[in-house]
């Protein structure tokens, strides 16, 4: 099996990274905040400072606040933070990395950068929940779903306001991120 260096970019609980863990790949992630999972390396801060490592795939999450479509009537109001968030978005895309996916729920990156290579849905991988999932891919295949099960709960949409429900809404989940590493880590 081959062993990638994996970077997994703008994730803080460590979903991700500790799914290539177990699969036996090196896997850090990279946000401005600390990790939530001590399982493995994290560096704290802006991920352009270590794109340039040597990493073989990157698995990049940016910050969906001023893209995703949900928040289209307050665009009007931040034009400037959308375009700063479609820069990010365009250089995590141009890294010099050989394989790359981008998630971001459904936003204004499908309009102004290029539309999506795959949207997916929780409950392809075990959870019985809907989010829709947009992922765009550099030299990496679509993912197959793992474990389709029934069920099509909104909870992610449904959820109170709250400090913490950005942090709660934009957590990987569990099936999503084994699916990852177990495709992606031998693409």
């Amino acid at each position: 099996m081959l062993s990638f260096k994996v970077l997994v970019a703008c994730e803080y609980s460590g979903t991700v990274r500790d799914a290539f863990l177990r699969a036996g790949h090196y896997a850090a992630s990279c946000d401005l905040l600390p990790s939530e999972s001590p399982l493995g390396d994290h560096y704290q801060c802006n991920v352009l400072d270590i794109i340039d490592h040597g990493w073989d795939l990157m698995i990049a999450h940016p910050p969906c606040t001023h893209l995703a479509v949900s928040g289209a009537r307050w665009w009007k109001d931040k034009q400037a933070e959308q375009a700063e968030a479609l820069e990010f978005v365009r250089l995590l895309l141009a890294a010099p990395i050989p394989r790359i996916a981008l998630e971001n729920p459904v936003s204004k990156i499908s309009t102004v950068i290029r539309k999506p290579d795959q949207i997916i849905q929780p409950w392809q991988f075990g959870h019985g929940e809907t989010k829709t999932t947009c992922l765009w891919l550099k030299n990496l295949p679509k993912l197959k779903p793992t474990n389709i099960v029934d069920g099509r709960d909104a909870r992610v949409h449904r959820m109170s306001p709250s400090p913490e429900r950005w942090k709660e809404r934009s957590r990987t989940y569990a099936g999503v991120a084994a699916a990852m590493a177990d495709q992606w880590g031998s693409a």
